[in-house]
């Protein structure tokens, strides 16, 4: 079962334009309620490169820095979630969540 929280190897294939391609670690974002009753989620993917940002967050995972890409949530059917891969530290998952809300309010 798909978590808030986790991260999964996501295939982002095919894309369009300016849109991350590959397959890559994504966070999950979606809540829980998305996931018992959708076949989709809300991930957001992480990068290794690109720039910082106040939509972008840092994170360490699998030995690696990064960023959480924010300004390239989507949502993808569940079926291309291939392998989850841990899950983020609960005060980046905070900070994650509180600069959505900063995102989409105002």
């Amino acid at each position: 079962m798909v978590k808030r929280g986790e991260f999964w190897l996501v295939n982002l294939d095919p894309t369009v334009g300016s849109e991350i391609k590959k397959s890559r670690p994504c966070l999950v974002v979606s809540p829980p309620e998305m996931h018992n009753y959708l076949h989709t989620a809300i991930i957001a993917p992480m990068t290794t490169k690109g720039f910082t940002a106040p939509f972008r967050i840092p994170v360490r995972h699998a030995g690696k820095s990064g960023l959480i890409l924010l300004d390239q949530i989507r949502a993808v059917d569940k079926s291309r979630l291939s392998k989850r891969l841990g899950r983020i530290a609960p005060a980046t998952l905070s900070a994650v969540l509180a600069a959505l809300v900063e995102t989409f309010t105002e």
